[in-house]
Order: structure tokens, then C-alpha cells, then sequence
């Protein structure tokens, strides 16, 4: 590899302390300041899940075991909070690397989530002068990426009473239905990644919902994953895998949004509920973001 060549991974971002919550919310918000009530029933999220996202910490895991992999610095930029996207790519320029190959860590691209992300970068990079970033817009169909989650799946049915009566739900964040208005190609390669899944596992009886929609006052994706577990119980199933599929690792939106919210409602209906593993610095996820990098930078070796 070139000597001067780098790996960037972007994540969201999460605040590291309970105290960080209000000015990462605010940051969320593009600098308009939620009500007391709001950042009150936020913190409350995270005192369930322990007080505090392990986001960070398994970002960082990826980014040492990618290195390792590779042979190459990799770096971390979040969107949302230390260190943020801008910081890091000064700090590559200062460091000297001259081109990188930048992976948002969310596999379907669409223009409100990775194109923020890209766009980020990009003006970054344009202030400090380099370094020239190649950004993998989306990957959500990479053979590593699909016989990993057809693996936890297989895994997560070992756990059913009788697998082939459960059903496979897999989820991805909401975004708003404006999104459609554009074309954004985000609903449909979730449902392609979906269908490859599934078909790599060997599952046949499976639907998709997304989750954590946010209350701006404008329609969101659906169907909510609550509500499909409760059609799901009205017919007649009583055993859910959950494969959060747009996500890679540990964060707010699986340890609370499915951990604590749909398994409270899953207890409620009598519905068992097995969530698939996160793939998080899992050496088989590792080492498809080592082919994604490869693959972007063999050109410049």
C-alpha cells in the first residue's frame, strides 16, 4: 500500500458522559436546544443501557484490529460528537496521509444519513487542503457483509423453540418519507440486503421494519417495528429474531430501541424475542471492511 494511504471510518458519534447529553443533542438538533423534558427523557435512555453508549469504544476496536489487518493507520471521525468528522480529517492532513478511503459505518447509503456524512468530509478536506478521500457510498450487498449476519442469524435461531414456525424481522433506522420524493435509493437496499440475508441463511419466513423514528412533526418510514411485532402476534407467531440490519454496532438504537423497548413489548404480548448479535470488531466484520478498504485503494498502492 502507499505509504501515505489511510483508512477513515465514520460513525455517529455518542457522548461519553451523561453530562454531554444536552450539548450532543443540541448537536443532533443543528444547534436548536431541546426542551428540558426532552433531554431529561434522553438521559433516562441511556441510565437504561448503563449510562453511557459503548459506540465509542467498539469504533475504536474496529479501527485497531482494521489496522492490524491491513497494515494501515486507520482513523475515526463521528458525525455527532468527539472526535468529530472535521477534527479527524485535520488530523490526518497533519499527519501527512495524503489520500484515504473513508467507510461510513452504516452500509445503505442514502442522502440524508452517508451523504451528510460525505459531505462533511469533503468540506473538511477542502479547508485544510487534502487529504483526497475515496468514499464507499454504500455496501450493502458485500459477500462478507451478508454470510456475517446469515451467520448471527443462524446463531440467534439456535435459541427458538421451534425456528421454523418464528419469524425473521430485520430493522433499519427511519428516516423521514421525504426521502422518497428523491429517489433515495436507502428503502430499497435495505430490502436487498434483506432478501440476500435471508436467502444466505436459509430463511424463508421473514419481514423488515424500521425503528427510532424521531418525533419532528413530518411522516416517517414504516411500518415501526413495534407495530409490526404486534401484527406479527395478531397472526399468530410467537417467536421473533431481530436482525437489526442497518446497524454494525452496539449503540443507543439497539441496546434501548430493541433491548429494553421491543422486549418489554415482546414480554408484554408473550412473544419470545432473540436479537442478533452486533456485528461490532468481530474478526469476520473486520475483515470485510479490510476487503472494502483494499478494494478502494489498491489504485493508489
Amino acid at each position: 500500500m502507499h505509504p501515505s494511504a489511510a483508512v477513515f471510518l465514520m460513525a455517529y458519534g455518542t457522548p461519553a458522559r451523561l453530562e454531554d447529553i444536552e450539548p450532543y443533542f443540541t448537536n443532533i438538533r443543528g444547534g436548536r436546544r431541546a426542551s428540558p423534558q426532552q433531554v431529561q427523557a434522553l438521559i433516562e435512555r441511556y441510565r437504561a443501557i448503563g449510562g453511557a453508549s459503548p459506540l465509542l469504544a467498539i469504533t475504536r476496536q474496529m479501527a485497531e484490529a482494521l489496522a492490524a489487518r491491513t497494515g494501515l493507520p486507520v482513523y475515526i471521525g463521528m458525525k455527532h460528537w468527539h472526535p468529530f468528522i472535521h477534527e479527524t480529517v485535520t488530523q490526518m492532513h497533519a499527519a501527512g496521509v495524503q489520500r484515504a478511503v473513508a467507510i461510513t459505518l452504516a452500509p445503505h447509503y442514502s442522502r440524508l444519513s452517508v451523504g451528510v456524512y460525505i459531505k462533511t468530509a469533503q468540506e473538511a478536506a477542502a479547508r485544510c487542503g487534502g487529504p483526497h478521500l475515496r468514499f464507499v457510498e454504500s455496501w450493502h450487498l458485500h459477500p462478507g457483509l451478508i454470510a456475517t449476519l446469515a451467520a448471527r442469524i443462524r446463531e440467534a435461531c439456535r435459541h427458538l423453540h421451534d425456528p421454523d414456525a418464528a419469524r425473521v424481522l430485520f430493522t433499519a433506522h427511519s428516516l423521514p418519507k421525504r426521502i422518497m420524493e428523491w429517489h433515495d435509493p436507502y428503502p430499497m437496499q435495505l430490502v436487498e440486503s434483506s432478501k440476500a440475508v435471508a436467502a444466505a441463511a436459509g430463511i424463508a419466513r421473514w419481514s423488515f421494519a424500521f425503528q427510532s423514528a424521531s418525533s419532528t412533526g413530518e411522516p416517517w418510514l414504516g411500518p415501526d417495528v413495534l407495530d409490526a411485532m404486534r401484527d406479527l402476534h395478531g397472526k399468530g407467531v410467537r417467536e421473533v429474531v431481530v436482525c437489526p440490519i442497518g446497524f454494525v454496532a452496539d449503540h443507543l438504537e439497539v441496546l434501548y430501541d430493541l433491548d429494553v423497548e421491543a422486549r418489554g413489548l415482546a414480554d408484554m404480548l408473550g412473544v419470545r424475542l432473540v436479537r442478533t448479535e452486533s456485528l461490532n470488531a468481530s474478526p469476520p466484520f473486520v475483515e470485510t471492511l479490510a476487503a472494502i478498504a483494499r478494494g478502494h485503494l489498491t489504485p493508489i498502492a
